[in-house]
């Protein structure tokens, strides 16, 4: 049985925490949210088989409680969700994860709180399942393994390659000495970029008010008025929380389809690139047989695109593999589920579809075989609903938006569309496989959201009843914001001529993971120290456990780390049961590299 030290506080001024003697093997992780809960499980597991030392210490570093952490912190609204059923969020393995180290099952989030499979929880009681997971993975490593959590921040690491780390915590005088480090940090606050501190300089020198990126539960946002027009830019999930903060937040309500305000709301004005909202989450339940994935990519075709001398191109290269697996998702679903809208036999179509040669040949066997184009997936139409589409006014765009996000919702919660879940199914498949390949850019992590990650259905039916009563207004897709005359001024090409002015700007999405412009000073300094970072600015590390890369490629044998800062980044750190978890596959690997070292630093003299 592991126990916690005193260190579950910061120590007393003058007086460092507690440490324990420098001769046992130790392991610092740093972040203590369901990362680095994860790791502790993975650890917890691993041990047995890969750890045969008389002790370890394992030093967890987060200035918040270890299980929920920053994100999943319990000390946060009630009115602010999760984005997933609760029988779909689990921080346990299964035999569908593709790993080395043993299954250890637990409850999902809906069978550990007793909700309903289909309920969303509040994110206070996923934090207080993320800390019972993380109190039965301490309670489950070997008696020789301690815990000690630091409510602190990590500063910096030093140290050389071939010797023990030095991890420096903030008000801390001793770094804690570290055989490995290992980075489960979470996301990121980040520097502004140009645009962005321009956006700033503006509103402080005209007296305007500029929220930047942040997680929205962090936000101070009681400059924002109320029955002032706000400008948000971004619709996704961080917009949603800024809606059900500034609304019911300030004490409105719901009645049935009705918004009744409180009349301390202010007007939000949304657009983004797309110009709408993320798809709703589905809602109902899968029945019948699952589509054999993967299909067209799988193991085999990421090792051929690793393999490649000269590198791969993402939209070259993959993209069309991923179009191709997600189409078989789709119509294994409709043919096998909805075979009266369907022309052709399934085996007939399943052979021609693997033969097509390309995209036109693909298109001409699909439209041969659904006779309905409402049956056939058309990705680009999915991923841009707007491109080319205009509006006469701004009140006849409102009309339209409102009737897409209707549509949406009809169609997600109606099972004779489960072709629907068989792409989201598909598309956990293709994640799983792209997490491999380490760097392909930052488009198919924001597309993956956009149709798999998208907000409960209530939170769109709410949507639509704030722009009913006038709260919330539509600006369109591709919206420019510009910074002129006084005020923050936002226009659409989907309504030529309209321009919304504000004098707020708040920008509703989380900041770009970029390594070179983190306010974290432990990443900044990893850069500083040869950490190598992709074109956009994600940490490169080795896709197989997650060792930290340098400029040269080669993996550094101390430091780790894992999570959305990286370019082996994941869908996220706990995830829908029975589809794999690739981070679940990652945490494995990280806790078995990691234990396999220390227990030879250890034989070997701690490395020391």
């Amino acid at each position: 049985m592991s126990s916690d030290t005193l260190a579950h506080s910061p120590a007393a001024p003058g007086n460092p925490d507690p440490a324990p003697a420098p001769s046992r093997p130790s392991l610092v992780i740093v972040g203590a949210g369901p990362r680095g809960t994860g790791l502790l499980e993975r650890i917890a597991a691993n041990a047995p088989e890969l750890y045969a030392g008389s002790g370890l210490d394992i030093h967890l570093v987060d200035p918040h409680p270890p299980g929920g952490g920053r994100i999943w912190r319990q000390a946060q609204s009630p009115l602010l969700w999760m984005n997933s059923h609760a029988e779909d969020v689990t921080m346990f393995t299964d035999e569908t994860v593709t790993m080395d180290g043993p299954v250890r099952e637990g409850p999902t989030l809906h069978e550990w709180a007793g909700l309903d499979a289909a309920a969303f929880a509040d994110r206070q009681l996923q934090g207080r399942y993320l800390r019972w997971v993380y109190e039965r993975a301490r309670a489950e490593l070997p008696e020789r393994i301690t815990v000690h959590h630091h409510a602190r921040r990590a500063v910096r690491i030093s140290g050389p390659r071939d010797a023990r780390q030095q991890v420096w915590l903030e008000g801390r005088p001793q770094p804690l000495l570290a055989d490995l480090v290992i980075l489960a940090i979470g996301h990121l606050d980040a520097e502004l970029d140009d645009e962005q501190a321009d956006l700033a300089a503006y509103a402080r020198e005209h007296g305007l008010v500029h929220l930047p990126p942040d997680f929205t539960a962090d936000t101070d946002l009681s400059a924002l008025r109320p029955g002032e027009p706000v400008l948000v830019r971004g619709f996704g999930l961080a917009f949603v929380d800024l809606m059900v903060l500034l609304t019911e937040g300030r004490g409105g309500r719901y009645e049935g389809d009705a918004y009744l305000p409180s009349g301390r709301e202010p007007v939000l004005y949304v657009g983004s690139r797309r110009g709408v909202p993320y798809h709703s989450k589905i809602g109902y339940d899968w029945t019948g047989d699952r589509a054999p994935l993967p299909r067209f990519l799988g193991p085999a075709e990421i090792e051929g695109l690793l393999a490649r001398p000269g590198g791969f191109d993402f939209r070259r290269d993959v993209w069309p593999m991923v179009e191709k697996e997600l189409g078989f998702a789709h119509y294994h679903r409709l043919f096998t589920a909805h075979a009266e809208r369907t022309a052709m036999a399934w085996a007939d179509f399943e052979e021609k579809y693997a033969a097509a040669a390309g995209p036109a040949e693909t298109r001409a066997l699909v439209a041969a075989a659904v006779p309905d184009p409402a049956d056939r997936l058309d990705l680009t139409a999915l991923d841009r609903p707007l491109d080319g589409v205009r509006y006469a006014s701004h009140e006849d765009f409102q009309d339209g938006l409102r009737a897409y996000i209707e549509s949406d919702l009809k169609r997600r919660h109606d099972p004779s569309h489960s072709a629907d879940l068989g792409v989201f199914l598909g598309l956990l498949s293709v994640y799983g496989q792209l997490v491999r390949l380490g760097n392909i850019g930052p488009w198919w992590h924001g597309f993956f959201s956009y149709l798999a990650s998208g907000p409960p259905g209530p939170r769109l039916r709410q949507m639509l009843a704030l722009s009913r009563a006038g709260l919330l207004r539509f600006v369109g897709a591709d919206m420019t914001v510009t910074a002129e005359h006084g005020v923050f001024r936002a226009g659409s090409p989907t309504v030529p001529g309209f321009h919304v002015e504000t004098r707020a700007l708040v920008e509703a999405r989380l900041p770009e993971p970029t390594v070179r412009r983190a306010r974290d000073s432990l990443l900044r300094h990893l850069h500083a120290d040869g950490a190598a970072e992709t074109p956009e600015g994600l940490l490169r590390v080795d896709p197989v456990d997650g060792r930290i890369l340098d400029g040269a490629g080669r993996p550094h044998p101390r430091r780790f780390a894992l999570g959305p800062y990286t370019d082996a980044r994941t869908p996220g750190a706990f995830t829908r049961p029975r589809t794999g978890g690739p981070a679940f596959r990652q945490n494995d690997a990280a806790a078995r590299s990691a234990l396999a070292f220390l227990s030879r630093s250890r034989v070997e003299g701690g490395g020391r």
